[in-house]
């Protein structure tokens, strides 16, 4: 009984759900890093007094370096594989060599000195590394599945009989420790990349959810400049890991220089920071390039006249040249996919890796239901090519599908949403909250 004079507390009074101030960010990619960053944005927007600390486990986290008020933990290496180390057993072999496993072991002593500091949450992007270390971490953690989708085994042009059936008889593309992992009572959110995959997860247990695609969000809509209208616009993705993008690059350029291009294509390279331009400057000249005029507007940083058509370089310009482009011609990943979101058609050329091989390049046609079609060598990409850019239906078809197997943008915000109410917000409160009789405002529950 309380002292005489002290009101006693009503039994309807509960605790307001605080929110956790520290996020952690495992991301183990570059188009994890790419998906990350779009998070991130998202959530400063809305958690204005969030702590934010993102671990880069592949590659140097330079994705990063421009945020504001966002810490990077280390120690950050660039592998030989560039994070694909699971595409070949000689990639492992020479990223084990490189260091692979003593840098993995640092990492997970950084995450757990950041456990250690305080109260906090991990958000793991990519597969089963980062899900890994979020649960040793110790502490309550979210994870969005990136790579994996359904549709790479239920639908789409080839087939891979024994992984189809593999997948088929688990129901996931997902494996099972995967899936243990995400239906851990600490892991409070699942995000997949689509309704089929998160659907597949839901009959193992896990409470997967699929709010939308950050990798279709950031695409700037410019008007198309007069001085290009009327060429013939390809868009070429070599990637952005060197060498293998240069490799990618001189084998694209060769491939359409033959035979004769017709004079008014145009060729839109859009990389990152890598290729730079002093590689470009290096390999060029020696595939018969030279300079040449700008066309207006088109903000290229430079333009090189050349065997297969008047070249365009434009580093950090894939936002704004994809939406421009008729076809893509593609060795990359993560902008390959975002490319045909955009309702671009696109052909790859597979080559020797560690990245786009030709198992690397059918898996991905598989899962945009086509939209990307995969050439094995020059002659058959020259002819694919001169098939899409003759054929407008055939365009709007490729993107027709490719829009619906990458979603709409929004999905950062949906993401960041998720990650207040479901993440950042104390479950133990939450309880108390779903046991009150009062009808205050309850959060959602927790994952």
């Amino acid at each position: 009984m309380p002292p005489l004079g002290e009101p006693k507390s009503p039994d309807w009074i509960v605790p307001v759900a605080p929110m956790t101030t520290r996020l952690l960010l495992l991301s183990n990619g570059h188009g994890e890093d790419l998906i990350a960053l779009r998070i991130i944005e998202a959530l400063q927007l809305q958690c204005t007094e969030l702590e934010i600390s993102v671990l880069a486990l592949v590659g140097e986290g330079k994705s990063f370096a421009n945020l504001e008020n966002v810490f990077q933990l280390g120690p950050l290496q660039r592998l030989p594989s560039g994070g694909f180390s699971n595409q070949s057993l000689w990639a492992l072999l020479k990223d084990l060599w490189a260091g692979l496993g003593p840098l993995s072991f640092a990492q997970l002593q950084s995450i757990r000195r950041w456990s250690k500091a305080g109260d906090g949450v991990v958000l793991a992007v990519g597969d089963l590394l980062p899900l890994l270390m979020a649960w040793g971490s110790g502490k309550p953690y979210g994870f969005i599945g990136t790579p994996k989708s359904d549709y790479t085994w239920s639908s789409g042009p080839g087939c891979n009989p024994l992984a189809d059936a593999y997948h088929r008889l688990k129901g996931s593309e997902w494996d099972p420790w995967e899936w243990a992992l995400m239906a851990r009572p600490n892991c409070r959110l699942v995000v997949c990349r689509d309704s089929l995959t998160a659907r597949g997860l839901r009959r193992h247990g896990v409470k997967a959810l699929a709010p939308g695609n950050p990798m279709m969000d950031g695409f700037i809509t410019n008007p198309l400049p007069p001085a290009i209208e009327n060429l013939e616009r390809v868009l070429l993705l070599p990637g952005s890991r060197c060498p293998e993008a240069l490799r990618n690059l001189k084998r694209l350029l060769l491939a359409l220089a033959q035979p004769q291009p017709p004079a008014n294509r145009l060729l839109m390279l859009a990389c990152g920071s890598r290729p730079n331009q002093a590689e470009l400057n290096l390999l060029l000249p020696r595939l018969g390039y030279r300079c040449s005029e700008i066309p207006l507007d088109s903000q290229a940083q430079a333009a090189w006249q050349g065997p297969a058509g008047l070249l365009l370089i434009g580093s950090g310009l894939f936002a704004t040249w994809a939406p421009w482009a008729q076809v893509g011609v593609a060795c990359a990943g993560t902008a390959t996919e975002q490319l045909v979101g955009t309702g671009c058609g696109a052909l790859s050329l597979a080559g020797p890796g560690p990245q786009f091989t030709l198992a690397f390049a059918k898996r991905q046609s598989r899962l945009l239901g086509g939209a990307v079609r995969v050439c094995r060598e020059g002659p058959e990409l020259q002819r694919a090519l001169r098939q899409l850019l003759n054929s407008p239906a055939l365009q709007m078809e490729l993107g027709r599908i490719g829009r619906h197997r990458m979603g709409n943008p929004g999905g950062s915000a949906a993401i960041a949403e998720l990650i207040s109410t479901r993440l950042l917000i104390n479950c133990d409160v939450q309880k108390l909250n779903r046991n009150a009789t009062d009808p205050i405002p309850k959060t959602p529950e927790c994952i």
